[in-house]
């Protein structure tokens, strides 16, 4: 199954206009804890079954992990329930540090 990937430059982009998408973290509690995009919401992967009407169907949605794999699952297992709104941060938070772009640790 495709998941629709964005680079951390797309998505810095995408943040800073009109319409930004949500922008979704999932990881563990204590990952995010040291280091999250700002504006993230927790919704760790293992939680994302139950927790899948939090996601809205009607704007665009973000996930993103430390590499990019978990977020991928999430955006496949929701491409399965019929989302087609949904996009990966390619190379997860990693990627999004290398690029010079800022983090901050979230509350939870």
């Amino acid at each position: 199954m495709f998941v629709k990937e964005i680079n951390s430059n797309e998505l810095e982009q995408w943040l800073k206009g009109e319409t930004p998408p949500l922008l979704i973290d999932v990881r563990s509690p204590q990952e995010m804890a040291g280091a999250s995009i700002p504006n993230g919401k927790p919704l760790p992967l293992n939680l994302l079954p139950l927790r899948v009407n939090e996601v809205p169907t009607d704007e665009k949605v973000v996930f993103y992990c430390r590499s990019g794999a978990r977020s991928a699952q999430a955006c496949m297992y929701l491409a399965q329930q019929g989302y087609d709104n949904v996009y990966n941060l390619h190379g997860g938070i990693i990627n999004w540090v290398r690029s010079g772009l800022s983090v901050e640790p979230m509350i939870i």
